[in-house]
């Protein structure tokens, strides 16, 4: 199978299970997105890929092949942008390309050309003399962006690749993100920013402890034939809140209010059939619960994101 291919991996550290039995697949030309909580297991399980930490279990292969970070042909084929820079301060742009250039065995005028390639797709030709430690945060992590693909990399690995950046720089990132999907090449993309994982990415798994626990386009994940009524009462009493959550998922805000999220078809709304709202709106009636406010969202990555993971803070 073309691609990434990660199957059943595994990895402990002591007694703790930090990627559990974890597998999914990323083809060419597909942007994939990780998202997870701090300690979900996504900076282990990007380790792993890239070959900086040894699985306990389970295999990674590209194109088929099973993934060895001894063999050069083999990593030749993998681009990685860190979230910690990568670059040469004291080198110019174009010295640190030609520099990372050489490293993964690009010479002569394929160097040139990757060089002017990567110049355009980054954005920083205007800067090609000038070194880093004059840049910006942006132009820095497009510089970062720019020597993982140097080598014209198969496949490129991207961990929060727009931390700290200024929205310009960031908008250049991602539409040189779509490039590569477009390009043919397969992408792993792993961010806290939900609104970039849906902006780019054609498939996203959200990880919790260890494991995937949904994974799937957009669309399948967020069910978007159907809808989310947001009703907001004052407070709810103990008994009324454990009958609510057998037919809605109960928020308390910070403020002691609570919020009732009841997921409704669109046609059962449109209709004026919604069933689980009716009983909702039932019971606050039957418990004389003072009624704040009624109003329709869309389901979103990141309410449903919190609905898997939970709201409590990780440190």
């Amino acid at each position: 199978m073309n691609g990434l291919e990660v199957s059943r991996l595994k990895k402990r550290y002591g007694n703790v299970t930090v990627v559990d039995d974890l597998s999914f697949h990323v083809g060419p030309g597909e942007i994939f997105g990780l998202i997870g909580p701090n300690g979900a297991g996504k900076s282990t399980t990007m380790m792993m890929i890239i070959g900086l930490l040894q699985p306990e279990g389970g295999t990674i292969s590209f194109d088929g092949e099973r993934f060895n970070p001894q063999n050069l042909d083999m990593r030749s084929r993998l681009g990685i942008v860190p979230q910690e820079l990568a670059i040469y301060p004291e080198l110019t742009t174009i010295q640190n390309l030609r520099f990372f250039g050489g490293l993964n065995g690009v010479r002569g005028n394929r160097l040139k050309e990757r060089v002017d390639y990567v110049l355009d797709l980054i954005g920083l030709r205007q800067n090609a003399d000038h070194t880093p430690s004059t840049f910006s945060g942006g132009m820095s992590r497009r510089l970062n962006f720019g020597i993982a693909l140097i080598h014209e990399p198969r496949f490129v690995v991207l961990d929060e690749p727009t931390v700290g950046i200024d929205p310009q720089s960031r908008s250049s990132l991602l539409d040189a993100v779509r490039q590569l999907g477009r390009d043919g090449v397969g992408v792993l993309y792993a961010s806290h920013y939900m609104d970039e994982i849906e902006a780019v990415c054609d498939r996203v798994g959200i990880m919790d402890r260890g494991k995937l626990l949904q994974i799937g386009s957009l669309d399948q994940l967020l069910d978007r034939s159907r809808i989310d009524l947001c009703v907001t009462v004052a407070s709810l009493p103990p008994e009324l809140r454990t009958e609510l959550e057998s037919i809605a998922e109960v928020l308390t805000e910070p403020d002691g209010t609570s919020r009732i999220l009841v997921r409704e078809t669109l046609e059962a709304q449109k209709q004026g059939n919604s069933v689980h709202l009716r009983r909702v709106l039932e019971l606050l009636e039957r418990t004389q619960t003072p009624l704040l406010g009624i109003k329709t969202q869309e389901t979103s990555l990141e309410t449903l994101f919190l609905r898997l993971t939970g709201r409590t803070l990780r440190d």
